[in-house]
């Protein structure tokens, strides 16, 4: 894990940020002050310039190298080859972003229990890639965010936080997704930090266990 804390304090974490797109979540992290240390995208995208802007190193790890988005991508190479990047970087903990790839089991291997996830309605309900789009389908009154621990089961991972979005009568699939954001701007990089700090405790605590201190 992450160094630079005293003995008597929890060390420090470092996190990477995965990302695909226009990065507004990823800004909200960067104006919550989370220690991001790394960004990776899996293709060209306003995110990584966002990166660039904020002073964050920042790597592309092409999906078209791997075989793109058809039936020729090679997900193990793909994952091998970000989790290397992770690792490289001396990252600690993960968080996915509007991230457009899944990952298959060498991250999650490499970081068991420390990515994290955010999906737009409130899990289980709607899990998968069209959760808005299934939310207004079913004709609910409500859907949201749910934080979670992503798992290598898309969307089945242990949750962490959830945050509640009336479905208005005039929404479209545009319109709440975007209410659904907002949301999930301020909830995503609270529950990163609470998570974070969780765990810096945790490792401080066993850093600083009575068979490690002298008599």
């Amino acid at each position: 894990m992450g160094s630079g804390a005293s003995r008597d304090s929890p060390p420090v974490l470092h996190l990477a940020v995965l990302v695909s797109g226009s990065g507004t979540i990823f800004e909200a992290m960067v104006a919550a002050g989370l220690p991001v240390r790394l960004v990776i995208a899996d293709r060209t995208c306003r995110a990584l310039d966002i990166a660039a802007a904020s002073g964050i190193p920042a790597q592309l790890v092409d999906r078209s190298r791997f075989g793109g988005f058809g039936a020729a991508f090679d997900r193990h190479a793909y994952t091998v080859a970000v989790t290397e990047a992770l690792v490289a970087g001396g990252v600690d903990v993960v968080a996915m972003a509007g991230f457009g790839t899944v990952l298959g089991q060498p991250i999650h291997t490499a970081y068991p229990g420390r990515i994290l996830n955010t999906h737009p309605a409130l899990l289980p309900a709607f899990p998968g890639w069209h959760a808005v789009a299934d939310a207004l389908a079913a004709g609910v009154a409500e859907t949201g965010t749910t934080v979670h621990v992503a798992t290598l089961e898309m969307d089945a991972g242990p949750v962490l936080a959830r945050a509640s979005v009336p479905v208005l009568p005039n929404d479209t699939e545009k319109t709440l997704h975007e209410r659904i954001k907002e949301v999930e701007r301020t909830l995503y990089p609270q529950t990163i930090r609470q998570f974070i700090d969780e765990l810096a405790a945790k490792a401080g605590d066993e850093a600083g266990a009575p068979s490690e201190v002298s008599p």
